[in-house]
């Protein structure tokens, strides 16, 4: 017996076997081993670095999806459609049936080392199962406001959340949309146009209710002045200052997103017109001499009394992403201010903003007195007595002091029978007397009653206790005099 090893070229496949010299020259005998197909699979969630590679000559279905990755999810969403099949077919089945696809003709692998080429998988498959194109962010550069996920890495948006104490559920990208006004970006989704509208209703609800409540005996022309006073643009642009909000030179992306971005008007440009003579809805408005009732105000002015354009479709026209001209910074600030308030009330409800409106706005000392300017005191007095059906006034001097002197004072009193209405000083008596009355006028309009409800107080969570509140009637006046 000896060890032989078989050649290439007679009949075997190369082990070695143990035989005889007689058998060497009688006949040949080797062990053929059963050749099974290897078992190849190639999954999606492999590593990276670690893909399934097939050896050269590997032409089986699975082994070929190496260089595509198909999805799985993809393969059961094909499953579950062919219902009507009672068998699942395997996903690339089809590339045996395709005509460029090389033919075997017979089942035994080749023995060669070299593969053969196959065509590409994008030939078998569908458009709607190739692979979706990857979007690219694009740069911050590029965009005319800072994106909201620059928001959560701003330590200044979050220094001005902890400033002005916002409940933590106010969300920063809110705030930092509050602050980009829509002159610098137009699309009504990232600017703080529709926020602001509403913290304007907002803003003159709660103001209009305060006084009118507390003080029911205000002329109008007061109450304009007050609101303007307490949310007027130009106490919004003082608060903002306040709060320390700094603005940008020029809005971008790439800015920070805790900055007041807008547009601003350049150096030496005229500011944007304001006259009375622009068209502010109002019949006749062309006719600038003609004099403007206090009932025209309340109907076609603004809150304050101000003179206002007709509110258009703009809003709803498809050229509302259309780029606004430059606005001043006090424009700007009175938006920002507006368009926080809107967005409290959105993410904290009522109360919230009525505490943060008292605490920011109501706590500001206004003077209203000041804010009363009589042509004629002492008529205006008169007609007042006569529809409360008081007795006539009666100016009486109070006492006296350098008459002779260059310097006199005098002390005049105004008097409805018995009753004093008010007291006033002055370098002549006739100046005294409109003083008193001027006073006597300011002491009845500035009545205010002991027990008030706002109308805001029946809201959820802002009555006593905490609980809902319960509507007590307030005292309505019968108004200003009228002369």
């Amino acid at each position: 017996l000896t060890h032989y090893r078989l050649g290439k070229n007679l009949p075997g496949s190369g082990n070695f076997v143990l035989c005889s010299l007689s058998a060497l020259k009688l006949n040949t005998t080797a062990h053929i081993p059963k050749m099974t197909p290897p078992i190849i699979a190639v999954l999606d969630f492999q590593f990276p670095g670690f893909e399934y590679h097939p050896p050269a000559g590997d032409q089986t279905c699975f082994g070929y999806l190496q260089r595509c990755r198909v999805r799985i999810q993809r393969w059961g969403s094909q499953f579950l459609a062919s219902r009507a099949s009672p068998r699942l077919s395997c996903p690339c089945q089809t590339l045996f049936h395709h005509p460029s696809f090389p033919q075997q003709t017979h089942n035994r692998r080749p023995q060669s080392t070299q593969a053969t080429r196959l065509p590409p998988l994008s030939d078998f498959l569908e458009p709607s199962q190739s692979e979706p194109t990857p979007s690219i962010p694009p740069e911050p550069e590029s965009l005319p406001s800072p994106p909201p996920s620059a928001a959560l890495s701003s330590a200044k948006l979050a220094a001005l959340h902890a400033r002005l104490s916002l409940p933590p559920r106010f969300p920063l990208q809110t705030l930092a949309r509050t602050l980009i006004h829509q002159s610098a970006d137009p699309n009504p989704a990232f600017n703080n146009s529709s926020l602001s509208q509403l913290g304007t209703n907002l803003l003159g609800y709660y103001t209009a209710e305060h006084l009118m409540c507390h003080y029911p005996r205000l002329p109008m022309s007061v109450l304009f002045a007050a609101q303007a006073a307490y949310v007027g643009p130009q106490a919004l642009a003082q608060i903002c200052k306040e709060w320390g909000v700094e603005s940008v030179a020029e809005p971008g992306g790439e800015v920070d997103p805790g900055l007041l971005q807008f547009r601003s008007i350049p150096a030496g440009a005229s500011l944007p017109s304001t006259s009375q003579g622009a068209k502010t809805g109002r019949p006749n408005a062309e006719r600038s001499h003609w004099n403007t009732s206090t009932t025209s105000k309340i109907i076609y002015d603004d809150q304050f009394g101000s003179p206002q354009p007709p509110p258009t479709p703009s809003t709803s026209s498809p050229n509302r992403h259309e780029l606004q001209p430059p606005v001043p910074l006090e424009t700007a600030s009175a938006s920002f201010i507006r368009a926080l308030i809107g967005a409290t009330y959105l993410h904290c409800g009522a109360p919230t903003t009525h505490r943060f409106y008292t605490s920011h706005f109501l706590s500001r000392h206004l003077s209203l007195p000041s804010l009363f300017d009589f042509r004629i005191p002492t008529r205006d007095l008169s007609r007042l007595c006569a529809r409360e059906g008081f007795e006539p006034p009666v100016a009486r001097l109070e006492s006296e002091t350098g008459r002779k002197s260059r310097h006199p004072v005098f002390v005049v009193g105004v008097y409805s029978g018995a009753d004093k209405l008010g007291e006033g000083t002055g370098a002549s008596l006739n100046e005294a007397r409109v003083r008193a009355s001027a006073a006597a006028l300011k002491s009845w309009y500035l009545y205010r009653p002991l027990e008030v409800c706002v109308p805001s107080a029946v809201e959820v969570g802002m009555g006593q206790g905490g609980g809902k509140g319960k509507w007590r009637p307030n005292l309505v006046d019968l108004g200003e005099v009228i002369t």
